[in-house]
This record gives structure tokens, sequence and C-alpha cells, in this order.
């Protein structure tokens, strides 16, 4: 929460997008409970019921009903009325695997942001801000890119934010 506070990319971002913890991801509870003490609308994604493959982010709100998806993770349950469309968010928190010196992003293998953040990319969108979450361990020299790979603009580790929207 600290490292969110002190940086310019998030004073004005209303609208925020994050995932809840799974699997030993940097915890989100602290930020997303400081997003809502600040009176800011979070987002969390959900598993596109008709694009398969993609995301939808609905809003997300301490009396949101949650449910399991298939992946055993939680996520709100569908509500078209609380879906924010994605050029529409301020910031976009991704979990990921590991980043490089670059800002490529190596996610969990199912392609998910690459998918829903390539419609972005073809819509010559400048919102949101796409910011990898991570531990600083999971920085890595360089990584293995694929063509549909799309980069992050920044990293959010517990010391320190990476800035790769210059590169």
């Amino acid at each position: 929460v600290a490292q969110y506070q002190q940086h310019s990319l998030y004073n004005n971002a209303q609208k925020i997008a994050l995932y809840l913890t799974h699997d030993g991801e940097l915890s989100t509870q602290n930020l997303i409970q400081h997003l809502w003490e600040n009176n800011k609308s979070v987002y969390l994604p959900v598993l596109h019921p008709f694009s398969r493959g993609h995301l939808l982010f609905l809003r997300y709100q301490a009396s949101t009903t949650m449910q399991l998806n298939c992946f055993h993770i939680l996520e709100p349950v569908l509500d078209c009325s609380t879906v924010c469309p994605l050029r529409e968010l301020d910031v976009l928190f991704t979990p990921l695997v590991a980043f490089d010196n670059n800002g490529n992003r190596l996610g969990m293998g199912g392609g998910f942001y690459d998918r829903t953040l390539a419609r972005l990319n073809s819509e010559q969108s400048s919102s949101p801000k796409i910011v990898g979450l991570a531990h600083d361990i999971q920085k890595t020299e360089n990584l293995p890119v694929e063509a549909w790979d799309i980069p992050l603009s920044y990293v959010q580790t517990p010391s320190r934010l990476y800035d790769f929207s210059a590169s």
C-alpha cells in the first residue's frame, strides 16, 4: 500500500482493476482495502461467459456476491450492470509468474490477460495503465517472448515501481 500511495501513476486513478490473491501471488487485500477507504472503484476479473479465454472486469465491493470459477478462483457473480469496459479502467493490475528488464510478463499460461489486453492495443487506447504486481524475487533478466505477449508498462513490487513505459 505504501508503494501505491507514493507514485503519481495512481494519483488520479478512480477505476482500478485488481485480482484476488491466488496460489502465492502478491497479496492484494490491503491494497483493495486502501482503495475502498479512499473511495476508489475496484474491479475484479471474471471469465467471459461468451468469449472464451477473455476477461470481463466487474465492480467489487464488500457486499459483492462471489463464486468459484472453473479454476477454483473467486470471482464476482456475473452482473452486467457492474461491468466496466476495459478502456474505461484507469489502472489494471495483472498477476504474473515472472517479469524481466524489458517489462515482459510471464503469466500462468492461460493467456487470459494477453488476449484481453490485445483488444486494447487494437483500439489504440491509452487506458488503462497496465501494471504487473509481483514479489521482488520474481524479476529475472530476460524472458522468452511470443508474438502474442503484451509487455507491461509498469511492474509494482513491494520495494519499487519499475517503469517500462518509455521503452
